[in-house]
């Protein structure tokens, strides 16, 4: 049977989720029309995707494979739908939008390169900055709109957000690593490896926050603010990590292979949205910006 994109955005929803009831409430359908499109597509692909746990859902190895074929399908869809029928090219101004770090190097460049071909009399100046001086732009208005993480979000009485994508944090381990082999792996587990602690856009203050909640601690090796390193140091054994499927890239800069499993324990997943000034009515540009950048992740937010 051919490939369905209803079985690619249920199958995204169990993975990300790490449980088909959750996933289910996120896509308001019924727990048994996420399991059957599952079942039909582990049938039609010939493999198991998932292994049935306990707590929830994990990938296999195939699984984990697979899940980077469906997010780049889930893109092309939403490109193709985001994208305007007609040229229309009544639109313009000059928007101002701040960045942060992840945002800029693994989620803006298509879809920044595909507004300005939708709009291409809207110019958009990108401002890449760290999460304070972002929400004090938004805040005295000398940005227009922000695409940040807003799971970092401070300021949330003067700014406004909405959220586009969940990344689920997941733990990376280099190929042959022991806990490869485990169903069920711990943060106490984790805890127990030496870690790579990645320090960029407050990804050590997040990891902390839930390292505490735990009553653990990880044994880091390393702090580094670079996503590239990190995935060097895993892949060639130096340690392991719990970072989110944003990020993640199955191959090291020396072409090691990189592996990543579910982690059981409370590990928030890293969201990426839009943040602009509540008391603030955007001007025609920026709700063009706005609107597209929301229509384009519609029905798709987890990822």
């Amino acid at each position: 049977m051919p490939l369905s994109i209803k079985q690619v955005r249920y199958f995204l929803a169990a993975a990300n989720a790490g449980q088909v009831s959750q996933a289910a409430i996120e896509l308001n359908v019924s727990q048994s029309a996420v399991t059957a499109a599952i079942k039909q597509l582990e049938e039609d692909l010939a493999v198991r995707l998932f292994d049935r746990l306990p707590t929830g859902v994990s990938l296999t190895a195939e699984g984990t494979r697979f899940l980077q074929h469906a997010r780049i399908i889930m893109a092309a869809v939403n490109e193709a739908m985001s994208a305007p029928l007609t040229e229309d090219t009544a639109h313009s101004g000059h928007i101002r939008v701040g960045v942060s770090y992840t945002v800029a190097g693994y989620f803006m460049p298509r879809h920044y390169a595909r507004f300005l071909r939708n709009y291409p009399r809207i110019s958009v100046e990108l401002r890449e900055l760290p999460r304070e001086a972002i929400e004090r732009g938004i805040v005295d208005r000398t940005l227009d709109i922000a695409v940040m993480l807003v799971s970092n979000l401070a300021d949330t009485a003067r700014i406004a957000s909405e959220t586009l994508l969940r990344s689920r944090r997941r733990l990376w381990l280099p190929v042959e690593h022991p806990l490869l082999n485990r169903e069920n792996i711990t943060l106490a587990e984790v805890a127990a490896e030496p870690y790579v602690m990645l320090t960029v856009d407050e990804a050590m203050h997040t990891a902390g926050k839930y390292w505490v909640k735990a009553g653990l601690e990880p044994r880091m090796v390393v702090k580094t603010s670079s996503v590239e390193a990190v995935r060097s140091m895993v892949a060639a054994g130096m340690g392991v990590t719990v970072l989110s499927d944003m990020v993640y890239r199955p191959w090291s800069l020396e072409g090691q292979r990189i592996e990543t499993r579910n982690v059981i324990g409370d590990i928030p997943s890293m969201d990426v949205g839009l943040a602009w000034n509540r008391a603030v009515q955007q001007g025609p540009a920026t709700r063009v910006f706005h609107d597209f950048m929301s229509m384009t992740f519609s029905g798709a937010a987890a990822m």
